[in-house]
């Protein structure tokens, strides 16, 4: 029986979406049309409609955005994984409060699906560290946060 497509956040998937965690991000490479996939850590959902993440504003993710908006955010959680799609747009082109130049994207989400494949469950989530210094990855990783929870 197929899984039933949401047209929001359910909410563990949004509880999920409450701190910094692993996520990749689809979009569409503004050069060749094909896929193009990035990791991020920096997302936050401010509601069930929304997902705000934090990129580099010279990243190919906002060039492909300015070129055609369809994004799709996966998500290892709740046991599965789940496709979160919908339409991306630069909220920001520098987020005010962070020493990096990073664009705050919003996107409004249109449909999540779990896509975990039949009869199997996520056991553990991926698990990431900061490879450079910790207090300075601490403070920065809070301040993006922040400014995410607060846009």
């Amino acid at each position: 029986m197929p899984n039933k497509v949401e047209p929001a956040l359910t909410e563990p998937l949004f509880q999920a979406l409450q701190k910094e965690r692993f996520v990749t991000i689809a979009t569409i490479d503004h050069e060749t049309g094909g896929p193009n996939v990035s990791a991020i850590s920096w997302i936050y959902a401010p509601n069930e409609e929304h997902i705000y993440f934090a990129v580099d504003n010279r990243s190919r993710i906002i060039q492909n955005i300015r070129n055609n908006p369809s994004i799709v955010v996966n998500i290892i959680a709740n046991e599965s994984t789940y496709s979160i799609s919908g339409k991306a747009h630069i909220k920001a082109e520098k987020i005010e409060g962070v020493p990096l130049k990073l664009a705050l994207v919003d996107i409004t989400i249109s449909e999540v699906r779990d896509v975990m494949f039949y009869g199997s469950k996520i056991v553990e989530e991926p698990k990431y560290e900061k490879t450079y210094d910790a207090q300075a990855a601490a403070k920065l990783d809070n301040q993006v946060m922040t400014a995410l929870r607060n846009a």
